[in-house]
């Protein structure tokens, strides 16, 4: 591509010696010529880093299956990304597949228990990796019957905030 450039470049350089006397033409074309040049992109685009490329989010009539996993008690009174303060006491999680305050449907897949809490907090990106699709105050995990296993695989469904009333 680069060899394309510096041949055109080559070429209008010429025009420009063989046409001395034609200024104007010469530079309507150079300035045609540039304009051209302007709109052609070279390479891979590359991204700032600050740009946040927006999490992945799910329609509400989807379900997603994955593996859950709870808080830790050390992080009761800390900040969520709602800005409110954590407490392992509330029915909350945190997930990056679904939009902060959605109300969703949380069923354990070994043993049936279900739980509805308020997505309040994002996870870190490992435990995506990991295979997590949410994390979940002690008081949900509790409800679901996991607190000795630690990770358990459940199916996550989003509910309308009148379900939860």
């Amino acid at each position: 591509m680069k060899f394309y450039l510096l041949a055109i470049l080559f070429c209008c350089s010429g025009i420009k010696s063989a046409a001395q006397t034609d200024t104007s033409r010469l530079s309507q074309a150079m300035d045609t010529f540039l304009i051209q040049i302007d709109t052609i992109h070279l390479g891979k685009p590359k991204l700032a880093d600050s740009i946040n490329i927006p999490s992945k989010t799910i329609e509400s009539s989807k379900k997603i299956k994955g593996i859950a996993s709870f808080y830790s008690k050390n992080l009761d009174g800390t900040k969520t990304a709602t800005g409110e303060v954590f407490k392992n006491s509330k029915f909350t999680g945190a997930s990056n597949n679904l939009k902060l305050n959605t109300w969703v449907r949380v069923t354990n897949l070994s043993n049936g228990n279900t739980v509805i809490v308020r997505i309040n907090d994002r996870m870190h990106p490992r435990m995506a990796k990991k295979g997590r699709v949410i994390d979940l105050s002690r008081a949900a995990a509790a409800e679901l019957d996991f607190m000795k296993k630690g990770l358990t695989k459940v199916q996550l469904e989003i509910v309308s905030a009148q379900t939860v009333d």
